[in-house]
């Protein structure tokens, strides 16, 4: 019996990936009982002379859309013209993605399309995001990034035309892919079986998603959004329960006075709350 960590699923055949080699497994009978499917990012126990799954791993997370377990960063893929650079957007991503118990990334792209008064702008952005805990990196400057992911399972998510298909060319010129291919290579295109699969890039893992499980928001409570927004945490407001919205001596308004913490996250977290 082995382990390895399942890396591609079509109907019901499994990839397995365990010490860089790969096996073609059927999950046991059992698991339909117990109701479990196993999900592509699943660590599991094998057979690997009858190729069978026997054991499921707890998983550390979970996605619906695509359907995926164990993923260590969701990558954000964010342009900041053409698609033009949505903040709402992206604190939406953000907040999903640490509701969801994944380490929120961001990879601004297209910077060649902006001018020197809206690079200003991007780096205090930048600055934002990085002092409340959240890595950010640039296109321009992938060896950082690749350096960061390496080893990692990620999930690529963002606008359609925010560059996905970009990003892979770069780190893997050899792969060639078309604007807007990104899903085609991750076995979503128009003329393959629709299945889910991890995709190696540069010892990089990266799987695509349709939209983020379609950031819906509404399913958590208005306390697990409030907690998806790192600056409010650890504040001295009056109330140990604090909204940060009609709340006497809330520190977190204070702050936004003060424009310590960004309007447009306030604002965005005003919207998802309504």
């Amino acid at each position: 019996m082995l382990k390895g960590r399942i890396i591609k699923n079509v109907s019901n055949d499994y990839t397995v990936l365990s010490n860089k080699e790969l096996y073609v497994c059927k999950p046991r009978g059992k698991f339909r009982e117990l109701g479990l499917t196993p999900l592509v990012g699943d660590i599991v126990e094998f057979d690997d002379e009858n190729n069978y799954i026997l054991n499921i791993f707890d998983r550390i997370n979970e996605l619906d859309r695509p359907s995926i377990s164990n993923v260590d960063v969701a990558l954000i893929i964010t342009s900041l013209k053409k698609p033009d650079l949505s903040l709402n957007l992206l604190d939406k991503e953000i907040s999903s993605i640490i509701l969801s118990n994944i380490e929120p990334v961001i990879c601004f792209t297209k910077l060649d399309l902006v001018n020197k008064e809206e690079i200003k702008e991007l780096k205090k952005l930048i600055k934002y995001y990085e002092n409340i805990g959240i890595k950010v990196f640039t296109n321009n400057k992938l060896k950082k990034l690749v350096k960061y992911l390496k080893g990692k399972y990620v999930v690529l998510t963002g606008q359609t035309g925010a560059g996905k298909s970009s990003l892979i060319n770069l780190l893997d010129p050899k792969k060639d892919l078309k604007v807007g291919g990104i899903s085609e290579a991750l076995g979503r295109g128009k003329h393959t079986t629709r299945h889910t699969e991890f995709y190696e890039v540069k010892n990089i893992f990266f799987a695509d998603t349709p939209g983020f499980s379609s950031l819906d928001l509404s399913k958590y409570s208005n306390e697990e959004i409030r907690d998806s927004f790192f600056e409010f945490k650890n504040g001295n407001c009056e109330f140990k329960n604090c909204m940060h919205i009609k709340e006497v001596n809330c520190e977190v308004k204070e702050k936004l006075e003060k424009n310590k913490i960004l309007k447009s996250r306030y604002e965005n977290y005003i919207n998802f709350i309504k």
